[in-house]
C-alpha cells in the first residue's frame, strides 16, 4: 500500500530493515540508507527548516513511494523499471560491494525517480519546488558520503578503488551527485513538457540510459574487477551485521539546508 505521510514511509522502510536483518538480505542495505535520508527530511520538517514544510513531505513521500512501488513489484514478479530491476538483482549477488549496492538503488532512485517525482508535485510549474528539490538532494548527498565513510569499517580496503583511475573507477567512486541532480532537474523539466504517451516514452528512455550506468557500476572488467574482488575478500560477509551498522548509524544528525 502506498504511503501517504512521511511517517508512514518510515514505518515501511523500518519494516523492510526488518525483515533484511531476519533474513539475512542485502536488499536492507539500501533501506538503510534511505531511512536516514527521510528521517533527515521528517526532522527538517519539524524543524521549520524547508521553505514549505507541507510540499516537503508531499515531495517526499511521492519520491518515496517510486522506491516502495518498486521493491513491491520486485517481490510479486511485477513488471519495474529496468534500472530498479538491475538494482534488486544486485542484491542476490554475494559477489556485489556494499558500496556498489548502495550506489545501484541511487542511481535508480535519483537518476530515475526523482525527476519524476518533482514532475508530479510541481503541477508543471517547476521553480515552485526548485528549493524543495535542491533540499532533498543536499541531504542526500551528505548522508551519502557519511555513508561511505562508515562503511569503510566494514570494507577496510576500499580505499584501493583509489589507487588506479580509469572509466570504471571514476563510475563506481565518483558516481557525481551533483551531475545526478542536475540531470534529474532536466529530465523532470523534459516531462512537464510531455503528455500522454510522450511522457511514458521519455521515462522509458531515461530509464534504458540509467540501467545502462548501472551496468557499469556492477559489471568489472579488467584489474578493476580484480580489485573489486580483493575489496570484497575482506569485506564484511553477514547482511545482517552490515545492516544493523548502517541503520544503527543513522542516530548520527546532519544539518538541513535548503542550498545546493
Amino acid at each position: 500500500m502506498a504511503a501517504v505521510t512521511i511517517n508512514a514511509v518510515i514505518a515501511q522502510l523500518e519494516n523492510i530493515i526488518s525483515e533484511s536483518i531476519k533474513t539475512n538480505d542485502r536488499m536492507g542495505y539500501f533501506a538503510a540508507l534511505y531511512y536516514k535520508v527521510t528521517a533527515a527530511v521528517r526532522d527538517g520538517i519539524a524543524k521549520g527548516q524547508f521553505q514549505n514544510g507541507a510540499r516537503m513531505e508531499q515531495f517526499d513521500v511521492t519520491f518515496a513511494n517510486r522506491y516502495l512501488d518498486a521493491l513491491a513489484a520486485w517481490k510479486s514478479n511485477r513488471p519495474l523499471s529496468d534500472s530498479w530491476r538491475v538494482a534488486f538483482e544486485a542484491t542476490k549477488k554475494s559477489s556485489a560491494l556494499v558500496l556498489q549496492q548502495l550506489l545501484l538503488g541511487m542511481n535508480a532512485h535519483i537518476n530515475l525517480d526523482l525527476g519524476i517525482a518533482a514532475a508530479e508535485v510541481s503541477g508543471g510549474q517547476m521553480d515552485d519546488v526548485q528549493a524543495d528539490f535542491d533540499a532533498i538532494n543536499t541531504i542526500i548527498s551528505a548522508l551519502t558520503y557519511q555513508v561511505v565513510n562508515d562503511i569503510d569499517r566494514m570494507s577496510p580496503l576500499l580505499s584501493l578503488l583509489g589507487l588506479h583511475y580509469n572509466n570504471q573507477t571514476s563510475i563506481l567512486i565518483q558516481f557525481s551527485i551533483d551531475n545526478a541532480r542536475d540531470g534529474a532537474w532536466c529530465f523532470a523539466e523534459d516531462l512537464i513538457k510531455k503528455q500522454g504517451t510522450d511522457y511514458t516514452t521519455c521515462i522509458t528512455q531515461r530509464d534504458q540510459t540509467i540501467t545502462k550506468l548501472a551496468g557499469g557500476l556492477i559489471n568489472m572488467q579488467g584489474f578493476m574487477r580484480f580489485t573489486v574482488w580483493l575489496i570484497h575478500l575482506f569485506e564484511w560477509k553477514n547482511p545482517a551485521r552490515i545492516i544493523k551498522a548502517l541503520h544503527e548509524s543513522s542516530k548520527a544528525k546532519i544539518v538541513v539546508g535548503t542550498g545546493s
